[in-house]
């Protein structure tokens, strides 16, 4: 009896022991220690909410599945928080550059303007002082005001150019005829006269075209300047909000799905599937990938008005151009006192007392060229003691101190046109940022495309779900994230991108039609191009005067100067000496070289 039983409890013993020792070697091989590890390296949380062995009866809500787990509800919790930090910081990390791109140029470009409008300020109190002296000091208030509006408008304020151009010429023209025009007039202290003169400038029109050119030409060029300067603020905004985008919580689900689900089974190392990634994060930031195409139409806005600004030294000459207007209009309205004289009798009533002469007296100082009295209409050449704007370029060159947007080895200042080229270069990185942002955040993650990824449910030799496209539309067919409703922010950050570039559009028809990037922006040698420009302080040579600088592209698209002097570390740029009118000096200079040359043997 015993004997038919005995093998039966053996056997059953056996079988129990067995079971019992795999049972302790599967768990032991199930040990929460990578776990907690990881969980500690991430700083996600207390350490002591990880078991150190996995549980099997544990109430989840995001990794379920079926067998022991190393995850609790506590961890779940500190997962999903640890996935909205990460994915924020991981956002940032991608848009920092791009706003420091865009804030930093924003303060180069207005310093810039700022310098020039300082330059022009005081190239114009230069000439009244040196060839009107008899005005300068009553007409240097109305430049001062001139100026500080144009500046106030560059900054975004609501002035109105042309109208404060026009003003200026209105406060001058009671001036330049009390004081050029007809000196001799006994009605200079006159407030009712002066008045009248300065109300009615328009229609005497003293200057001629002079001031209308002026108005109109500033008009264009700093009102390009301002639009951009406001542009690159909007693009700041733009750039904060989806810093800031909140991550809805079907968001943080999928994202802890695919990031630390994993670990719940010890496998702290395994990747997300490159589609299963793509799929997670397109679904988060559906609402950002809605940026794309208005980002891009702003893009070609900005990429137009930079070159509106620099092209050809647009706002530079603008500027600088103030000075030469301002002497061709009171030049003009001097070759033309008789008529001016005798409209301003017509219409502000004769003088007290009046000059015979007075036509084409001047005041102390005050000096017509010799071109100008024989010249029946208003003389075109600029007064020979100080040079034309375009020669200018290599002095504004010289005294500027632009904005350091990267270290600069030799701090060579830059002029405006430098400025934009090197911004063009960087800006068109980022022309798609807001649609790609989800790869780049998936590149970044490591994810793998081939065998032995994480699909969400476990570990798979390749994704099989549908990879959605972008947007909010295509996200219906998301298998991992529910999108129910819009980002409201980003939604109204893309409506105030659509706005204010349609605005600009309307204000500047044309902007951001252009199909290349042009010479500003390629990075690429032009022909006849040097290592700098003329406006670097370079010596021009024959017809090329607005020479563009040879800038190289580094294979990190960074540009980069090619002249190895430049390039060094120690290098320093040597003065700049510009030299006029001296036509044998290259000859002295070959001259001496050959004589160095011959004695170079007697020496050795």
């Amino acid at each position: 009896m015993f004997r038919g039983v005995w093998p039966r409890v053996s056997i059953l013993w056996i079988l129990s022991t067995v079971l019992f020792f795999a049972k302790v070697e599967d768990v032991d091989s199930y040990s929460c220690h990578e776990v907690k590890t990881a969980f500690q390296m991430r700083q996600i949380g207390p350490l002591k909410w990880v078991p150190e062995v996995p549980g099997t009866d544990v109430d989840l809500l995001v990794c379920k599945h079926q067998g022991p787990s190393c995850c609790t509800r506590k961890m779940e919790d500190s997962y999903q928080a640890a996935v909205r930090r990460e994915t924020l910081q991981n956002i940032h990390s991608y848009s920092s550059e791009l706003k420091y791109l865009i804030s930093g140029h924003a303060i180069a470009f207005q310093d810039t303007f700022q310098y020039l409008l300082s330059f022009s300020q005081g190239h114009l109190s230069s000439l009244l002082e040196s060839s009107f002296p008899s005005l300068s000091r009553r007409a240097l208030p109305h430049v001062n005001r001139l100026f500080s509006t144009l500046s106030l408008f560059l900054r975004g304020s609501d002035v109105d150019v042309e109208a404060s151009v026009h003003r200026f010429y209105d406060d001058l023209f009671p001036l330049v005829y009390t004081r050029l025009v007809n000196p001799g007039s006994a009605s200079e202290g006159t407030v009712d006269r002066l008045d009248c003169l300065r109300m009615t400038r328009q229609d005497i029109d003293p200057f001629g075209p002079h001031p209308a050119a002026l108005a109109l030409e500033l008009g264009r060029a700093l009102g390009a300047g301002r639009a951009l300067a406001l542009a690159l603020e909007e693009g700041v905004e733009v750039v904060n909000a989806t810093e800031h985008v909140g991550l809805s919580r079907e968001c943080a689900r999928g994202l802890v799905k695919m990031q630390y689900c994993s670990h719940c089974r010890g496998l702290t190392l395994i990747k997300p599937c490159a589609g299963y990634c793509l799929n997670v994060l397109r679904g988060c930031l559906a609402s950002v990938a809605e940026l794309d195409q208005p980002w891009r139409r702003y893009m070609a806005v900005l990429e137009d008005l930079t070159h509106a600004i620099a092209g050809q030294h647009s706002l530079e000459l603008a500027l600088l151009g103030v000075r030469d207007q301002v002497n061709e209009a009171i030049l003009h309205a001097q070759l033309n006192g008789s008529l001016i004289t005798t409209t301003v009798d017509k219409v502000c009533g004769p003088s007290v007392e009046k000059t015979t002469s007075s036509t084409h007296q001047t005041g102390p100082g005050d000096t017509i060229t010799s071109s100008t009295v024989t010249s029946s209409s208003p003389p075109t050449s600029t007064p020979p003691s100080l040079p034309p704007p375009e020669q200018l370029m290599g002095q504004l060159a010289n005294f500027r101190s632009s904005l350091p947007l990267k270290p600069s080895k030799n701090h060579n200042p830059r002029s405006l046109k430098k400025i934009s080229r090197e911004f063009l270069v960087y800006i068109k990185r980022y022309k798609s940022v807001f649609g790609t942002l989800p790869e780049m955040l998936c590149e970044g993650e490591m994810v793998v495309d081939d065998f032995n990824c994480w699909s969400g449910d476990g570990v798979v030799e390749s994704y099989t779900g549908r990879v959605v496209g972008k947007g909010l539309q295509a996200q219906k067919q998301n298998p991992e994230v529910k999108v129910r409703s819009p980002n409201p922010v980003l939604a109204e950050v893309k409506k105030k991108l659509e706005g204010f570039t349609q605005e600009i559009q309307e204000r500047m028809p044309g902007l951001g039609e252009r199909e290349t990037w042009g010479d500003l922006g390629s990075g690429e040698t032009e022909e006849g191009s040097g290592d700098c420009d003329d406006e670097d302080g370079c010596q021009g040579s024959g017809d090329h005067a607005d020479r563009t600088a040879h800038t190289e592209v580094s294979s990190d698209g960074r540009p980069r100067a090619s002249d190895p002097a430049r390039a060094s570390p120690g290098a320093k740029a040597p003065p700049v000496v510009r030299v006029r009118g001296d036509a044998a000096s290259p000859a002295w200079l070959h001259l001496g070289l050959l004589l160095a040359c011959l004695a170079l043997p007697w020496s050795l």
